[in-house]
């Protein structure tokens, strides 16, 4: 005879798992629960939620790398749980960081005997290997100026109004003082003559951008570097250079090889690369290489030994994961010179897709460089119908995330959309793209002049109504709006 049982609502094995309890009662969202959850409501709650995420493959606002091969995945993966911090238990792990560290030193020109080690660390991005860069800058200049028995209580830094958001981070958190050159209309980096203009006896360093966040342009370093050796040689100051090279560091030497702006400059103290750029690593890893031992003051270098042995550490966390430095030696020897001069040669022709689809438009001024980082900003023609925010706010409906910003200062009238290129935006991609602005801004012809007439009405007084009367009448303008779309395609089929 067989007995059945009735399960109990804890028996959760034989519940669905959108029927059980827990997925159909809400959850608390900002205190921790009382109680447990079965592993798989928890995964499906969090998964649910993630859906509504943008596609990070579409996300043209960013700069970071969103696919790499599955097999750097699964070492990825493999080492997820491996703590970078604890050298001594993983050596291997440390080892290959110090061999990524020589690379992108013998890549930016260091000056490196045949068995000399780079000096360099690697971060958990550009924002903290500029912190570094800088708390280094300060501390030698510091070192110097109470050597000479001068006041060092007010130590500033050089940069452009173009610069990244970190470096205001670092100088107000380590009160220093940025002095930044303005921007103008059509000239948006950093210009070296009124950068060393501005340099004092108390200018810890001036930085270059190798890629500007703004339109991707890479600043003259090279004409920063002559014009700041002339000053010190007028003035006895050794001011020297950071080159914050975030999104230009793995561009410039396999485009631009010829092109001056690392180590080969004898006033480059300093360079920051972003690898989870255009290393073509995922977010989480940045490096910082230095020119010598003499840059990097030793004092800055902490040296711990309870985790099994001596190490020294310079970094602003500690324990941080291991994956991204794996990872980063795996694209360096997977993909060598040859393999990263072919997925920039391809960006930079992606580039070019794109920006002449919407130079065809008529519609658009291209506010970036076809030499730098591969990018295409651009601003519209005429934005007195609509501007450059509602594009982006409408590109969204197809799915796109593209950027829409004002320029700093004091260029803060112009405004542009910007479209990054990645290593997995293909063409095919950048052709749809143009499609998808050129239907967007056709669109946008055929409503908001209609609207912006009357509120313009509304604005002179000839014409006043409620909120409720004109949310009425926008309510009606796009049911007619749609309905003619939709027999407008009947027609057609």
């Amino acid at each position: 005879m067989v007995l059945s049982k009735t399960a109990s609502q804890t028996d959760v094995s034989v519940h669905s798992t959108f029927a059980s309890r827990h997925v159909r009662n809400s959850l608390s969202r900002f205190k921790m629960p009382e109680d447990s959850i079965p592993k798989e409501a928890a995964f499906q709650i969090i998964n649910d939620e993630l859906m509504l995420d943008g596609n990070p493959r579409l996300n043209l606002a960013s700069f970071v790398t969103t696919w790499m091969e599955p097999e750097c995945n699964k070492l990825i993966m493999d080492a997820i749980n491996k703590n970078y911090v604890d050298m001594d238990e993983y050596p291997v792990t440390t080892e290959l960081q110090n061999r990524c560290v020589n690379m992108i030193a013998h890549l930016f020109n260091a000056p490196l005997g045949d068995s000399e080690a780079a000096v360099g660390v690697g971060t958990v991005g550009s924002s903290e290997a500029i912190m570094l860069a800088g708390l280094a800058f300060k501390r030698k200049w510091q070192n110097k100026r109470k050597a000479q028995g001068k006041p060092y209580d007010k130590p500033n830094i050089v940069t452009g109004a173009n610069v990244q958001v970190c470096w205001e981070k670092f100088a107000r958190y380590f009160e220093v003082e940025l002095k930044e050159v303005k921007l103008r209309e059509g000239y948006y980096v950093m210009d070296p003559i009124k950068a060393v203009e501005m340099v004092d006896e108390n200018t810890i360093c001036v930085a270059a951008i190798l890629g500007s966040t703004l339109n991707g342009e890479f600043e003259d370093v090279k004409l920063l570097n002559d014009l700041l050796v002339e000053k010190n040689k007028e003035t006895r100051w050794d001011t020297p250079i950071h080159v914050d090279a975030a999104s230009g560091g793995f561009i410039a030497p396999f485009l631009y090889p010829e092109l001056e702006w690392d180590f080969r400059l004898p006033l480059v103290k300093s360079i920051n690369v972003s690898g989870h750029k255009y290393g073509l690593v995922y977010a989480g890893i940045g490096w910082v290489i230095w020119r010598s031992k003499e840059d990097l003051p030793e004092e800055l270098i902490f040296h711990i030994n309870y985790l099994g042995a001596d190490q020294p550490t310079f970094t602003l966390n500690f324990s941080k994961g291991s994956s991204q430095v794996i990872a980063q030696y795996y694209q360096l020897i997977r993909l060598g010179h040859e393999g990263y001069k072919n997925v920039m040669e391809n960006c930079h022709e992606n580039v070019m897709v794109l920006k002449q689809g919407l130079e065809k438009t008529g519609r658009f001024d291209i506010v970036s460089k076809d030499d730098g980082v591969p990018l295409v900003a651009f601003s519209l023609k005429d934005n007195k119908r609509h501007d450059e925010f509602k594009i982006s706010e409408m590109l969204r409906r197809y799915g796109w995330i593209v950027p829409a910003y004002t320029m700093p200062a004091d260029a803060q009238h112009v405004t542009v959309l910007r479209v990054v290129i990645r290593e997995d935006f293909s063409r095919t991609l950048a052709e749809r793209l143009v499609l998808d602005i050129q239907k967007v801004v056709h669109e946008l012809d055929d409503l908001p002049a209609k609207l912006n007439a009357k509120q313009e009405q509304c604005k002179n007084g000839s014409m006043k109504k409620t909120a409720i009367e004109t949310q009425r009448e926008i309510t009606a303008y796009w049911k007619k709006y749609v309905t003619q779309r939709k027999t407008n395609k009947t027609q057609i089929c």
